[in-house]
């Protein structure tokens, strides 16, 4: 089988044209991972996502997150199920798997030797852009960050943020058809990150079908077009994220800032339910009982129990929390 450098694969025998024709939807239907000591990482796991959406995986430590994208990309083999990438299937072809996706791993590119401006090229490059192409393209992604001053440093004198920026330029600055993000916002300033979401979402339109593993739950609301919330192997929940707060309708979310060593203060029975992490407690309740939880907090507060507090719309976060009973505090990315 033969691809593309340019990213559009094409079979041994095969038409260009009848390649293009059939799309390049993802999709993996009821993969699931068994490892040799009984681990089942993937549990029958399905879900597609399509040219341009930005397609977000939630879920905690160990729900399988990891797992999923090493098999996308061919580093692990499924113990049952497909994957397939237009017409491609990319269990049975690892190689055009690597070819046709690009991936930012969580872990920071080994770019010390390399200036960054340089580093960025030399990965479009080495995934079959032109050259002149690829220089345009790099400069356009340094001004977008904002990483003109850094662009002929070394890697070994850059912070994790502009590392971490690098990294994501050098995978995107000639994408595959599917882009895979681990955790893209780890180390990067609040400044930079939200030039980071705009490129992004920027990948969406042109096109490229992007996976985006996180566990900024508040974060992915704003740029994913669906996501998928996965925990101990298996698919709880898929859809947008409108549609995925819709049992929350009709709730408000009270966050309560407790004062650094308080214990939990005994909640009242308006709360419907309660996480906390640190010293922030989130309390969900009904939007008819907005009056008597501003009531509560304020008495908090005067007896020195709490700091703060804000009363708003659900998110995402409560969803997820409601979904998979853990709070996002509570793990990293996977």
């Amino acid at each position: 089988m033969a691809v593309d450098p340019r990213g559009a694969a094409q079979p041994v025998g095969g038409s260009t044209s009848a390649a293009a024709s059939a799309g390049w939807t993802f999709r993996a239907e009821a993969v699931t991972k068994v490892y040799q000591n009984g681990i089942r990482a993937n549990d029958g796991i399905s879900l597609h996502v399509e040219p341009g959406e930005v397609y977000g995986l939630l879920g905690p430590n160990g729900a399988g997150k990891t797992t999923l994208v090493k098999q996308v990309i061919g580093l692990l083999k499924p113990t049952s199920g497909r994957i397939t990438l237009g017409p491609y299937d990319l269990v049975e072809s690892p190689g055009v798997a690597r070819q046709l996706c690009s991936y930012l791993p969580q872990a920071q590119l080994p770019i010390d030797s390399f200036r960054l401006r340089e580093a960025i090229t030399l990965c479009g490059r080495i995934r079959g852009g032109d050259a002149g192409t690829v220089r345009r393209r790099a400069d356009e992604l340094i001004e977008a960050l904002g990483l003109e001053e850094w662009r002929n440093k070394r890697g070994v004198s850059l912070s994790g943020g502009v590392k971490r920026l690098t990294g994501f330029a050098m995978v995107t600055v000639h994408p595959g058809r599917v882009v895979i993000l681990d955790e893209p916002t780890n180390d990067v300033d609040p400044l930079r990150r939200r030039l980071l979401w705009e490129q992004i979402r920027e990948l969406g339109n042109r096109g490229v079908a992007v996976f985006l593993v996180t566990h900024n739950v508040l974060e992915a609301e704003k740029a994913v077009d669906r996501l998928a919330l996965i925990a101990d192997g298996r698919l709880l929940a898929e859809g947008t994220p409108s549609s995925l707060k819709a049992e929350d309708r009709g709730h408000l979310r009270l966050q309560l800032m407790l004062r650094p060593g308080a214990a939990d203060p005994d909640l009242r029975d308006f709360v419907r339910r309660s996480t906390r992490v640190g010293n922030n407690l989130v309390a969900v309740i009904d939007d008819t009982d907005a009056a008597r939880a501003i009531g509560w907090a304020e008495e908090l507060i005067g007896y020195g129990l709490a700091e703060e507090y804000a009363l708003g719309a659900t998110s995402l976060e409560d969803a997820y929390i409601r979904l998979t009973g853990r709070a996002t505090g509570e793990n990293g990315g996977e």
